[in-house]
């Protein structure tokens, strides 16, 4: 387990669910991680916050007027300076869906699509940090961004938010690279072009830590989701592709045994 007092700019700070089926998704991810669903807030719309063992690990909303939820979590990066930021993004070729907005006391987001056309939101905290748990059941584990254009990807990050880049592979077959914080890693980035279909954006792909893989994923099929892939075993504990019943695809990950 790892708690954290507060998120270095660059790092995953905060994560959502944009659903088509609120009720669903609300029940959906409490019956499979043990989350409690805090109740919708009118002040902001309807969004509400998934609860684990009484901290805040992630958000939902709805349709959002006449423009309906497209299925899919996003990450929230925090930013010391979110309007440098969004400077930086802009000027590396990102396209800004939500312009920098106060969210009450609690802090300062944007939404931008990256340099390869990966939606994202960008965090600067007043009151909230974000979630504060990671690498345990039900908390998020790990962030990974499938670029169209890693190379693209790799220079928006590090330039944008000041990671360093550490390569792990560098072949035709298979590239990725991990962002740092100092010594810490915070996300992936893997070259998905030969993955992506026609037509299919850059995205990015939140991992949940569970302490039983096979059980997690045979109760996404149970509450109504489906199974990707998996669960296989890696370098770094079994894994599995799954989706909820709306169609919003993640990843659970069982830690390997020391």
């Amino acid at each position: 387990m790892s708690e954290r007092d507060n998120v270095p700019q660059g790092a995953v700070s905060w994560l959502d669910l944009w659903t088509s089926d609120v009720e669903g998704s609300r029940s959906f991810y409490s019956e499979l991680f043990g989350w409690e669903a805090w109740e919708p807030s009118a002040e902001f719309g309807g969004y509400w916050m998934f609860a684990r063992a009484g901290q805040p690990v992630a958000g939902g909303m709805g349709d959002m007027g006449d423009t309906p939820a497209d299925n899919t979590w996003k990450i929230y990066v925090a930013c010391d300076d979110i309007n440098v930021s969004v400077a930086a993004a802009e000027a590396l070729g990102a396209q800004v869906f939500a312009p920098v907005a106060q969210v009450g006391d609690l802090g300062i987001q944007a939404v931008l699509a990256d340099a390869t056309g990966a939606t994202m939101g960008l965090w600067q905290p007043l009151s909230f940090k974000g979630f504060s748990t990671t690498d345990e059941h039900g908390a998020p584990c790990w962030f990974e961004l499938y670029a169209r254009d890693y190379h693209a990807a790799v220079n928006f990050h590090t330039s944008v938010f000041g990671l360093a880049a550490n390569v792990m592979m560098d072949t035709d077959e298979f590239r990725y690279s991990t962002l740092m914080v100092g010594e810490h890693e915070v996300a992936g980035v893997f070259d998905a072009s030969s993955r992506l279909g026609e037509g299919e954006r850059s995205h990015w792909v939140v991992y949940w830590q569970v302490d039983d893989v096979s059980a997690a994923t045979q109760r996404v099929a149970q509450l109504g989701g489906s199974v990707i892939d998996g669960p296989a075993d890696s370098p770094y504990g079994s894994i599995a592709t799954v989706a909820d019943p709306s169609g919003a695809v993640f990843k659970l990950r069982q830690a390997p045994s020391n």
